[in-house]
């Protein structure tokens, strides 16, 4: 797992490296993980427009996530809301916007490269009731019960012990916090080809859960009811799986009927 991690480090630092690039998670015209380029190969169904959104910092936005958590994640002024994967801090800066001056956003991440853009990016926009934490989903770096909302966008699929990472999150959080959460599942299990891709793994594809099992493990958390805010279909085109599988390999997997789905999902401690 540990080698599995600094693959991820070393794919989402070269996005900052390589700035012309983005993960495969963005759906964009290229990718650092693989040469995806033309609509032949093209990932979509993963980027969201954050633009028009208040609190919106173009610099923080590699288009790295698979959906809009802030959107659905009823933030208040004055609340204290933690970011997981927070990157640059795009999500962050959005969600400073609605917690205004007395409230307080912590970015945690577990790239170096990443935590180091996105405190450049909070000195540039001069806030100081944003923070931003090197440290693993897994074994949080925040204090018990001191969080009122938990966001995370495409970041969650990327975690290898994902029960773990959800009671971190119920663990964070007050009583009565509640979670907004966009990530990757699956209609269906992958082939034990596709499951075996680290590529694919770091494009937020082959770590992905069942759909079933994924609420589940936010129910085993200690969560009540989560709810799919909203759902949508993830296209691999044939040109990119190519890249990774021979024709055989394609034909089963898309003769399983597996999608890859976007979804956001709210939960309440």
């Amino acid at each position: 797992m540990e080698n599995l991690k600094e693959k991820i480090k070393e794919v989402y630092s070269n996005v900052i490296n390589q700035p012309e690039q983005s993960s495969c998670c963005s759906g964009a015209e290229s990718s650092s993980l693989s040469p995806c380029c033309g609509p032949e190969t093209e990932v979509t169904g993963f980027k969201e427009d954050y633009s028009k959104l208040p609190g919106y910092n173009p610099e923080a936005d590699f288009g790295l996530g698979c959906g809009i958590p802030v959107a659905f994640s009823v933030i208040k002024e004055g609340n204290t809301v933690l970011d997981l994967g927070s990157g640059a801090g795009n999500d962050v800066f959005v969600a400073r916007a609605m917690v205004g001056e007395k409230g307080k956003v912590i970015g945690v991440d577990m790239t170096p490269a990443m935590i180091d853009l996105a405190n450049k990016n909070k000195t540039k926009l001069g806030f100081e009731n944003v923070h931003f934490i090197l440290g693993d989903i897994e074994n949080l770096p925040i204090d018990k019960d001191s969080v009122d909302v938990v966001i995370s966008n495409c970041v969650l699929n990327l975690v290898p012990n994902k029960l773990k990472a959800y009671k971190e999150i119920h663990k964070t959080l007050k009583t009565n916090g509640h979670f907004s959460i966009s990530d990757v599942v699956l209609s269906g299990p992958l082939t034990p080809k596709m499951k075996g891709i680290a590529e694919l793994y770091a494009g937020c594809i082959s770590g992905a859960m069942i759909k079933e099992d994924y609420l589940d493990t936010i129910k085993k958390a200690g969560f009540q009811a989560p709810e799919v805010k909203k759902e949508k279909v993830v296209y691999l085109p044939d040109g990119f799986l190519r890249q990774y599988l021979d024709e055989e390999e394609l034909i089963e997997f898309r003769s399983s009927g597996v999608q890859v789905l976007s979804i956001t999902v709210n939960g309440k401690k």
